[in-house]
């Protein structure tokens, strides 16, 4: 049976890309290496976190999107988006003007995905209750921490709870609506609005189900540009009853904190992936006191930070908690309207364990990767230590790895090179060649022009 290739959102404009290494030095997986003064992104070790596209003065980091016009294949076109995507709009437009709007370019009808949530909070209770085995419980909402642990901390596969994430349910719970109204699972057309480029490719090649029931994906950027187009200073009807099942829960679930405040006192939050990183190494090598809870996100802010939104992280957040005190706290299920769903949609919540795929080892094979890892470590002694990033990989380190694998040079070190002239082995025309063949011919050239100086593109 032939594997299923993990899909990538992020992708490099070559004819956009500098080779400034900024992406390069973000990355917190060390997937990027400047291959002939390009970007070049090694898909195993991508977690599509987009801190590479945040970091680019040139925009040359982009992200690839379904087309909005897909949606007119369907009767009943149904726009999906997390509740953070309300916190992107100035405080004049209310909820009504920004749902008119939305379906004013196209859609028919308009879901916040975090409206049962009720059913996944109590469906993660009682998969904490009964698995006592791997804590803490993890949680699986950010797909880019899942894919992480999944290629880099195979180890903690296990705390991973098997729970699907808000825009899965949201769309089993629009599904069950729409039925109710007549609609067949064949005209409805689920479009998800995300914040992140994680969520793209985890719609794409989900981890933990077989294929996303979802139909398509949209950037929040892009579909916040439509609605400003569309919206207007008028009165909008009442849709209320489209937020019926809203609740404060829900709205703040995206924000830190708003998943682990439900699950005891023994549970973190921690945003930022670098900072996730940092924790999981604890973790992993078991410095970390007894946990019962880990709700951890890539983006500063969590999804008020992601990379497709388009408002300062910091003012959506407090525009959320200001609309959030407005609905009552959370909902149960016997006072519900959408009781009768209640386990037909608990049951489609459970996801498939996940497997891990560790792609930090040198080589499949243990002997052979002990091997390299050796060989590695017997290059970095030669090597300066320095981590400029000038070779094209990110640090030193990396470099050795690299070296070990076949896939640079001991050459790529321009340190190295330096005094190999000095002592003669190297001619200084054969040492500049190397460098123009790693970072491309008239690099070097003076240009007031040039992009990428300090903070720009930040």
């Amino acid at each position: 049976m032939t594997a299923i290739k993990t899909y990538h959102a992020l992708k490099v404009d070559e004819q956009k890309c500098i080779g400034c290494t900024h992406c390069m030095k973000v990355c917190p997986t060390e997937a990027i290496r400047l291959r002939n003064g390009l970007a070049s992104i090694q898909e195993v070790r991508c977690v599509d976190c987009g801190q590479c596209m945040r970091a680019c003065p040139e925009k040359a980091i982009y992200v690839e999107q379904d087309d909005i016009d897909q949606i007119k294949q369907f009767k009943y076109r149904v726009v999906l988006f997390p509740s953070i995507m309300i916190g992107q709009f100035p405080e004049k437009y209310t909820e009504d003007q920004i749902y008119s709007a939305l379906l004013k370019i196209g859609f028919t009808h308009v879901f916040e995905v975090e409206q049962p949530v009720g059913f996944l909070k109590d469906s993660i209770k009682e998969y904490c209750r009964k698995e006592k085995k791997h804590k803490p419980h993890i949680s699986t909402f950010c797909p880019a921490v899942v894919r992480l642990i999944k290629i880099r901390y195979p180890s903690l596969v296990d705390h991973l709870i098997q729970r699907k994430s808000p825009h899965d349910l949201g769309a089993h719970f629009a599904i069950e609506q729409l039925k109710k109204q007549g609609a067949t699972e064949k005209e409805i057309g689920l479009f998800y609005v995300t914040p992140c480029s994680a969520k793209i490719a985890s719609v794409k090649s989900p981890v933990g189900e077989k294929e996303s029931i979802v139909d398509g994906i949209l950037n929040m950027n892009a579909i916040y540009n439509r609605v400003m187009k569309a919206i207007d200073d008028q009165e909008a009807p009442d849709s209320t009853k489209q937020r019926q099942n809203l609740t404060r829960d829900g709205i703040l679930w995206s924000l830190t904190r708003g998943e682990s405040k439900h699950f005891g006192e023994r549970s973190m939050a921690i945003d930022g992936i670098h900072n996730v990183i940092r924790f999981l190494e604890r973790l992993e090598n078991e410095e970390v006191p007894e946990i019962d809870f880990l709700e951890l996100r890539a983006c500063d802010q969590s999804c008020a930070g992601g990379i497709l939104m388009t408002g300062n992280r910091f003012l959506t957040v407090e525009r959320l908690e200001r609309r959030a005190k407005r609905y009552s706290p959370s909902w149960k299920f016997k006072d519900s309207p959408i009781q009768a769903d209640a386990e037909k949609i608990k049951e489609k919540l459970i996801a498939d364990k996940i497997q891990p795929k560790p792609v930090f080892m040198l080589d499949d094979n243990r002997s052979r990767a002990l091997e390299k890892m050796n060989k590695a470590q017997r290059i970095i002694c030669f090597l300066p230590g320095i981590d400029c990033g000038a070779c094209g990989a990110p640090n030193c380190q990396a470099l050795a790895e690299d070296m070990a694998q076949g896939k640079a040079k001991m050459s790529d070190c321009i340190f190295l090179q330096q005094l190999w002239q000095e002592e003669g082995k190297i001619k200084a025309t054969k040492a500049f060649k190397n460098v123009e063949k790693k970072w491309g011919k008239d690099r070097f050239q003076a240009d007031c022009n040039k992009r990428g100086r300090r903070n720009e593109g930040f």
